[in-house]
């Protein structure tokens, strides 16, 4: 699950392939020659005035998948210094908004259920993990401030 920047309207699937930036090298980001292929689906949980909550799932496990396609259909991860840029903060922003948004170190992603082929045994295994208070509450922020008209 992510939380990301801009009110998206619906879900949709990001089909681009990836490989290393041609400049900054530290940066993945989508390459038409030579990037390997690589596709994410997301769907809106909710909407919010400035930001949605997106659940992805991953056809294939590239370095900063998710990270690198929500950027590249213009709605990076709140939080993400690398993909991101710089903090952006709303037109009309409360002070909670704008302190939460600030405060928050982190990119707001959070890996809710993981499943994978286990290497040796070849059984299907999973993991699931529920949202660290952090991330709730940078959600629970976004919703009071859709809620009071921000």
């Amino acid at each position: 699950e992510a939380l990301v920047y801009g009110a998206m309207t619906g879900g949709g699937k990001v089909d681009a392939p990836m490989g290393r930036h041609p400049q900054q090298r530290k940066k993945m980001a989508v390459v038409r020659a030579g990037g390997k292929d690589a596709v994410t689906h997301y769907r809106m949980i909710a909407r919010y005035a400035h930001f949605s909550h997106v659940r992805c799932l991953l056809e294939t496990g590239r370095t900063h998948q998710i990270r690198v396609h929500m950027a590249h259909i213009k709605h990076p991860l709140i939080g993400d210094q690398l993909y991101a840029g710089r903090l952006r903060q709303p037109k009309g922003a409360s002070e909670l908004l704008s302190e939460t948004l600030r405060t928050f170190r982190r990119q707001a992603l959070h890996a809710r259920r993981l499943e994978l082929l286990h290497p040796a045994s070849g059984e299907l295994v999973s993991w699931e993990s529920e949202l660290p208070a952090d991330f709730q509450r940078l959600r629970d922020v976004l919703a009071a401030e859709d809620k009071a008209g921000g």
